[in-house]
């Protein structure tokens, strides 16, 4: 969650500007042409930025990705910041920003298209280390809710911040003037389920990838007295992503977190990665999925740990909040080496996974 991040999430295009961009392009094809004649995209792989150039400098979430999958073809889309890039293998590369335009480009068929979206994350300490992954069950959204300053709250609240329609913190919406009673924290737009089966075979395959780990790394794990798992070497888990625009760091904070996914997801998530970036991801992808346009049963989520959502004990917030080194490189290490598996995996077998759902498919077997 670097300041760089910031910067470019708050450049992010909305989903509603995009689509006006892209219905008022010049299609490539007619908009009405029949399937056969668009192009069917098996998997696309999703970042959220670049530090510069999509390769040969320093890289960020895309880079990796672009040159060690050999993303070499490029692809001009109406209202896309970047070229959209693709490989000989059926892989498209391209930054969350460039999605919308993506999905509008009538040239494209994604009723059988697998997603990977992956990013750098601040890691729970509670739950893994600096350049672990997490494969994501559920993304939460962390931006709708209320908040009070922490210095007027009642004293039986552990912070200010409560969901839009409660009356208190870790409650859900029983406020008529709020949303309402809720039957569904996705149908309110706070918790985004992603497929159970196909998360688990993903976890499954990569779960013994080897992650590399530094001695840098090592040597501040040890800063983490009474945290467990901070101090394993980098793992892959199952574990949720929380999204907000809002970059918090500290302990109280952490509290929160840990309570929101557990809230909005029944009791059954568990808070591993925060970000900036997933809650946009996820309400895209919940809207082209009723629009038809792509399938929200194939969409993974992939997040790394790039730096504590917290500080060590004993530390000042001040001295770690938006500290990456070294753990940044870790993280975009981590994201390829733990997604690659399964790109490979669904391309090699396409003829299988095209209609079968990988899930699925090794339940059958």
């Amino acid at each position: 969650m670097s300041l760089m991040k910031f910067r470019r999430g708050l450049a992010v295009v909305g989903l509603a500007l995009v689509a006006q961009l892209a219905g008022a392009a010049e299609p490539a094809v007619p908009a009405q042409a029949a399937p056969s004649a668009r192009i069917a995209v098996k998997m696309v792989v999703v970042a959220n930025f670049e530090n510069g150039a999509d390769t040969g400098d320093k890289p960020g979430e895309y880079q990796f990705w672009v040159e060690r999958e050999h993303l070499d073809q490029t692809i001009a889309v109406r209202g896309a910041e970047r070229p959209v890039r693709r490989n000989d293998q059926g892989l498209y590369g391209l930054i969350l920003s460039d999605m919308d335009a993506f999905v509008l480009d009538p040239r494209f068929d994604f009723s059988h298209t697998y997603w990977l979206f992956t990013g750098i994350s601040g890691g729970n300490p509670n739950e893994v280390s600096v350049g672990s992954a997490a494969w994501a069950r559920w993304v939460v959204n962390g931006d709708q809710l209320r908040e009070f300053d922490d210095r007027q709250v009642p004293r039986d609240w552990p912070y200010g911040l409560f969901a839009i329609g409660a009356m208190k913190p870790n409650a859900l919406p029983t406020d008529p003037n709020g949303f309402g009673s809720v039957e569904s924290p996705e149908e309110l737009g706070m918790a985004y389920t992603l497929n159970p089966s196909l998360v688990q075979w993903a976890y499954e395959l990569t779960k013994g990838v080897k992650i590399p780990d530094t001695a840098e790394l090592a040597a501040r794990r040890k800063a983490w007295v009474g945290f467990p798992n901070a101090q394993k070497p980098p793992q892959v888990i199952l574990g949720e992503t929380l999204g907000s625009k809002r970059y918090w760091h500290g302990s109280m904070r952490n509290q929160w977190a840990e309570d929101w996914v557990k809230l909005w997801t029944g009791g059954k998530g568990r808070f591993v990665m925060t970000n900036m970036e997933s809650q946009n991801a996820a309400q895209r992808i919940k809207r082209y999925g009723q629009l038809h346009l792509l399938d929200p049963q194939r969409v993974l989520v992939l997040r790394t740990a790039s730096n504590p959502s917290m500080p060590p004990p004993g530390m000042d917030p001040l001295a770690t909040i938006g500290d990456e080194t070294p753990g940044q490189v870790a993280a975009y290490e981590a994201n390829y080496r733990v997604g690659v598996p399964v790109i490979h995996e669904i391309l090699q077998h396409w003829d299988r996974y095209q209609s079968v759902l990988p899930g699925a498919a090794t339940q059958a077997h």
